[in-house]
Formats: C-alpha cells, sequence, structure tokens
C-alpha cells in the first residue's frame, strides 16, 4: 500500500456546498426528464405500436446518440470557458426538449426529441464535476461528488414517484386540446409536467454560480487542451483508461439494465398500476440508491485516509461485487415484498460505480483535460451503460424467452453478467490506476 500524495488544497466554504446543492438539483431534474419514461411504457407502447427492443432504443439509444455527439465539444469549453453558463444552456435545451415528447405523433418524432433530451444533459455532468473537483481537496471529493451523484437516484426516485401521481392524474383528465398543438393524451401530457420547471434551475445557475478557480493547473495546461491532445493523453494511459472506462461501463451498464426494466417487471410480474410502481421503486431509489452512493463517497474518503491512491476503483469493485447474488435473485421471489426487498439490495450496490467512477477520472487528467476525458467516459458509460443496459434486456426478452413477463429473469442475467465482467476489469486496472495519479501528482 503507498500513501497517497495530496497535489491541491481549495478551501472550503459554505458556498462551496451551494455550489454542490444546485448542481445535484440540476441533476435530479435531468434524471426526472430522463427516467420518467420507464414509467410510461404501457401506453406508448399501446399508442405508437412498439416493441419491447423499439421502446429500449426511446430510453437508452435516442438518448444516447447526441449525448455522445455533443460531449466533447461541450466538455472543450467547460475545459476552458464559464461551465455554470454551459450547465444553464443545457438545462433550457433539455427541459425544452422534454416537453417536446409530449407533441411526438410517432417512433422517429419522439426519438429525435429524446435525441435533444440527451444534447442537453451532455452540457451538465462533465462541467459539474470540473467544478466540483475544483472546490474540494481530495480528502473530502468523494463525499462531495457523491452528494452530487445522488441527483442520479433523486431524480429517478421522483420519476417513479412524481412521475407515477402526474400519469395516474391526468389519465382522469383524459386526452386534452392544447393551443397549436391540438389533441394531447395523458401520456405526452405528463412530458410538459415534468419537463417544464426546469428552466427555473438554469436562471439559478446564471444569477447565483460563479466559476471556482481552477486548481492544480501544470505549467502547459492553462490555454486547455485540444481533443487530438486529450486523446494523445488517453492513449499514453491507455491502460487505465480503457479498464476504467471498460469496467465501469460493464457496472452502468447493469445499474441502467434495473432502473431501466424494473417498473416493467413490477407492472408484469404482480399487476401494479403506474402510481403503485412509482410508489414501491421510488421509495426504493430514494433510500436504497442514495444510501449506496453516499456509501461509496464515504468508502472512497475513508480509503483515501488510509493512503490507498486506488480507493475510487475499490469502491467500485465492492459495488459490483456486492450486486451479483442480489440481482441475480429478485426475479425468483412470487410474493412482492420479497422481490422489492432484494431489488432494494441490488439498487443499494448498483449504485456505487456512480460517484466512484466520477472520482477516479478527476485524480487521472491534468486540470483543463477533466470535462473532455469524463465526456468521453459518458460517451461510453451512455452507449455501453444506458443503450446496451435498456436494449439487452429487451432483446432478451424478445428474442431469447419471447414473453413479456420473463423481463424480470432478463434483467437478472445482463445485469449479473455485465457485473462479475466490470469487477474483472476494474481488479485489472488497480496498479495501471495507480501510476497514473502518481504520475499526476508529480507534475502539479
Amino acid at each position: 500500500m503507498t500513501r497517497s500524495t495530496a497535489v491541491r488544497t481549495p478551501e472550503v466554504s459554505l458556498y462551496s456546498w451551494y455550489m454542490v446543492f444546485l448542481c445535484t438539483v440540476a441533476y435530479v431534474f435531468s434524471f426526472v426528464d430522463r427516467q420518467v419514461l420507464a414509467l410510461l411504457v404501457g401506453p406508448i407502447r399501446a399508442d405508437l405500436q412498439l416493441s419491447d427492443t423499439q421502446f429500449s432504443l426511446l430510453h437508452g439509444l435516442a438518448f444516447a446518440i447526441f449525448y455522445a455527439i455533443m460531449g466533447l465539444p461541450i466538455a472543450r469549453l467547460a475545459d476552458t470557458r464559464s461551465r455554470p453558463r454551459i450547465i444553464a444552456a443545457g438545462i433550457v435545451v433539455w427541459s425544452i426538449a422534454t416537453s417536446l415528447c409530449g407533441v411526438a405523433r410517432n417512433f422517429w418524432q419522439l426519438f429525435f426529441a429524446r435525441m435533444a433530451v440527451g444534447a442537453g444533459e451532455a452540457a451538465l455532468s462533465p462541467a459539474a464535476y470540473s467544478m466540483i473537483t475544483d472546490s474540494f481537496p481530495r480528502s473530502q471529493l468523494g463525499f462531495a461528488l457523491g452528494i452530487y451523484s445522488l441527483g442520479t437516484f433523486i431524480g429517478s426516485g421522483l420519476a417513479y414517484l412524481i412521475g407515477g401521481a402526474a400519469i395516474e392524474w391526468v389519465s382522469h383528465i383524459g386526452p386534452i386540446e392544447l393551443p397549436l398543438v391540438g389533441a394531447v393524451k395523458p401520456w405526452q401530457l405528463t412530458f410538459f409536467v415534468v419537463g417544464i420547471p426546469g428552466v427555473i434551475i438554469a436562471a439559478l445557475f446564471v444569477l447565483t454560480v460563479r466559476d471556482p478557480d481552477r486548481m492544480g493547473l501544470a505549467a502547459n495546461d492553462r490555454d486547455g487542451f485540444r481533443i487530438s491532445q486529450v486523446l494523445g493523453y488517453i492513449r499514453e494511459h491507455r491502460a487505465a483508461f480503457f479498464t476504467h472506462y471498460v469496467g465501469f461501463g460493464f457496472l452502468s451498464l447493469a445499474l441502467f439494465a434495473l432502473l431501466s426494466w424494473s417498473p416493467a417487471f413490477l407492472i408484469r410480474s404482480f399487476g401494479l398500476g403506474p402510481k403503485e410502481v412509482g410508489v414501491h421503486l421510488g421509495l426504493v431509489v430514494l433510500i436504497a440508491n442514495t444510501a449506496g452512493t453516499l456509501s461509496s463517497g464515504w468508502l472512497m474518503d475513508r480509503l483515501t485516509r488510509l493512503g490507498y491512491e486506488d480507493a475510487a476503483l475499490r469502491s467500485g469493485v465492492i459495488g459490483g461485487l456486492g450486486l451479483i447474488v442480489p440481482v441475480s435473485t429478485f426475479a425468483l421471489f412470487e410474493g412482492l415484498g420479497g422481490a422489492v426487498s432484494m431489488l432494494a439490495l441490488a439498487m443499494y450496490f448498483a449504485s456505487f460505480p456512480v460517484a466512484s467512477s466520477a472520482a477516479a477520472l478527476q485524480c487521472m487528467a491534468p486540470n483543463r483535460m477533466r470535462a473532455q476525458v469524463t465526456a468521453l467516459f459518458f460517451l461510453f458509460m451512455n452507449l455501453m451503460g444506458i443503450t446496451g443496459g435498456a436494449t439487452l434486456v429487451a432483446l432478451c426478452t424478445d428474442y431469447i424467452f419471447q414473453d413479456d413477463g420473463s423481463v424480470g429473469f432478463s434483467i437478472s442475467i445482463i445485469a449479473a453478467v455485465a457485473s462479475i465482467l466490470g469487477v474483472a476489469c476494474l481488479c485489472w486496472g488497480l496498479r495501471y490506476f495507480r501510476n497514473t495519479v502518481r504520475e499526476q501528482a508529480e507534475v502539479q
């Protein structure tokens, strides 16, 4: 075990925590807008005549395409320009795009609207991670990024809770006529309800958040790095980045398989309605996933103080190992209580890699390269994790089991295999990660 070296000591203030809080609120809104689609699987499939595989493309690939395309150029701006203003612009784009999902009349219109949601959300996390890393010392970074990462699961939980209630409310209203839009069905109206409020958060970023000083700048990175230089740096440290991207990519695939298809599992296996599913899954995600994220952040900081330079990767490995048993068994329970309890345990461990993957990246790259390195990871995570998690489960259900009621077993197979592969890859990368972290400590 090698003692870690402190390379930066920004001063933490109440304002630092306010900035983390507002970034977290934005992340919450992004996941509400992103995840509410999962609760609408029934009415959307029925209205637009879609298969599970087509619906998975709306949930995964459509979102990931523009997230991937826009991620790098936006991250390049975040490495050199005002990060709060970049975040604010992204929030406006994804909020409007979410509302536009409510005017979709066919698969392709909804697909393109979801692409725009992904383009807007690509602005948030690379810039937020970079700002938070510049505002906290290494010994507190895990907890700060853990707080931010809670947005993933607070947003998903609220998407289930609020989305389920909103769906039931608008269902009682029935189709309505809107000016310029025409007849809008209940599932379409839901997108208006969850999309519009995000603009308020964008205004708060512009009015109340200042861009923090960039800490730990090396002599050659004050003007930022071109994408070609970022790719060159990744090639130079390819073993560390490959094992990080692929290892955490597999673990994110397991997480998003659970988040994407758990509503369908409860609806099809236990006959629950959207509101009941929203309550069960909303509470599971709000309690289990947020607890897992905080546990991961606490564990990273604890291991860092003990001198482990690879604390972030170790936290991810522990989460992946803990996930394997519960995710393999939750669909075997015949009673709702047992299935939900085991699902909650699976969600707890599945959330470990969210904060740890981000913290690891911030230690691996120069300051003005962090947002771009993070954007590349999110590109990989979206294509492999969100798209793979959603689509592989659907393909397994449609073409292997050929039975809608088998979606729980599809989740178990895909998530368990992904967890095992993710843990193996991260364990392989521990040595390479430590070497890269030491190198960054020497040049800063």
